[in-house]
């Protein structure tokens, strides 16, 4: 009984990408039986028009595919962004935009087989609390489902439960998030009846973690935190939630907030998803610094590497071993558990640049840059580039696989992949 009980959760995880990053948020399929090629024309089985902008990744449930997007409108006339500072000093990013600007955000459902828009809900529209970075979205964090719930998350303009059928069953706000004018990126995590947001502001004065009820939205619990502005989405392992941030990585028991332990952060952008291997935890940073750290889940650290790390794309690890990637693709592999090089510093055949985090299945790794093109690596202690794919059109969303597709969120379009 155990057996098939075991094998039926499986079989679920294979078919469904119910979260950033798929079931347990490592980006990795067991499936079998994905298409490795494609092109215009070749194995895309739909291609349908996405309005509005946003980085989130599809989110596929059963015959459904959750995806949520922004859409920019009119100045609106005496909106602001909240002043940010770094000590006493202002700050002002070069590249900060969208808060003076009407946003109309939506959560849209689409048909995995036919590729037909189902609904679409408005969530917000108005004017948003803080700026972005011009290259981010006010759509950036992923849909988290469990099968009957579809939570959307849009930070300062508040978390979102539907039904599957597109009913407001509730929302709920977190409260003004102001994160030095970048806007967001860290994406739900349900667990139990909870949903988790980790929400770091600015230099971490109003930093927390906290849990909302599934059932009706109300705040569990709230722990705070002292650090600065982070983008990463906390991982459960081993019972324990683990939190990144610059100047501490954090355990916390995910039924109450309570802090398990502490120790020293990465001292950079906390951007990247942490990565579970068994009793290890590895949290990782591409800017300023290039930094990747391997910690037990009881806290203690165990190896640092510093180097061959992207600003924006999260490693991944695939089959006991641990792949970092550059903002321009070159791969770096270590052994999880020691953070011993197996290779460092392989290329790929044409440079360019990379959003998107990677994803892996059937012995292959899938690296897919802003242009739309898909390179296919061999995963193993050898690295080699088996096929190159596109679509022909920017892509800065990390893709979703599911049952016998893979879906793309390009920049106006979303593809299901098929054989």
């Amino acid at each position: 009984m155990l057996t098939v009980a075991l094998l039926s959760l499986l079989i679920a995880a294979d078919v469904n990408w119910p979260q950033w990053r798929g079931a347990d948020a490592a980006g990795v399929s067991e499936s079998t039986s994905l298409p490795t090629s494609w092109a215009p024309g070749s194995h895309i089985a739909w291609k349908v028009d996405v309005p509005g902008s946003g980085h989130s990744q599809p989110v596929v449930w059963g015959h459904r595919i959750f995806l949520t997007t922004a859409v920019e409108g009119e100045p609106v006339a005496g909106a602001a962004a909240p002043q940010h500072k770094m000590g006493t000093v202002v700050f002002v990013h070069p590249d900060s935009v969208g808060a003076t600007r009407k946003q109309t955000l939506k959560l849209l459902c689409y048909d995995s087989e036919s590729g037909k828009l189902q609904w679409e809900r408005t969530a917000y529209e108005g004017t948003p609390y803080d700026n972005r970075h011009k290259r981010n979205t006010y759509a950036s964090p992923t849909v988290a489902t469990d099968g009957a719930l579809a939570i959307a998350y849009f930070e300062s303009m508040g978390l979102y439960a539907y039904s599957m059928d597109g009913k407001l069953l509730w929302k709920t706000s977190i409260g003004g998030v102001a994160s030095m004018g970048m806007g967001p990126g860290t994406s739900p995590v349900l667990t139990g009846d909870l949903v988790i947001i980790q929400s770091d502001e600015d230099e971490g004065n109003h930093s927390f973690l906290a849990a909302f009820s599934k059932k009706d939205g109300k705040e569990v619990w709230r722990t705070p935190r002292r650090v600065q502005a982070s983008w990463s989405t906390p991982v459960l392992a081993n019972g324990k939630l683990i939190a990144s941030g610059s100047e501490s990585v954090i355990a916390y028991d995910p039924k109450t907030g309570k802090e398990l332990w502490n120790v020293v952060g990465l001292k950079s952008y906390a951007i990247h998803t942490p990565l579970v291997d068994g009793d290890m935890v590895i949290v990782t940073t591409g800017f300023p610094a290039k930094r990747s750290i391997g910690i037990r889940t009881d806290g203690e650290i165990v190896w640092k590497y510093e180097k061959g790390t992207a600003y924006v794309p999260s490693p991944i690890l695939y089959r006991g071993l641990l792949y970092l990637l550059t903002d321009n693709g070159t791969m770096t592999c270590l052994e999880p558990k020691t953070g011993k090089p197996v290779y460092e510093g392989k290329r790929l055949p044409a440079p360019a640049k990379f959003m998107a985090s990677p994803v892996a299945f059937d012995g292959k790794i899938l690296l897919t840059n802003e242009d739309g093109d898909t390179y296919v690596i061999k995963a193993g202690p050898e690295h080699e580039v088996l096929g190159k794919n596109t679509v022909e059109e920017p892509v800065y969303s990390s893709m979703a696989l599911a049952g016998d597709s893979i879906f793309i969120r390009a920049e106006k379009h979303l593809y299901r992949i098929h054989n």
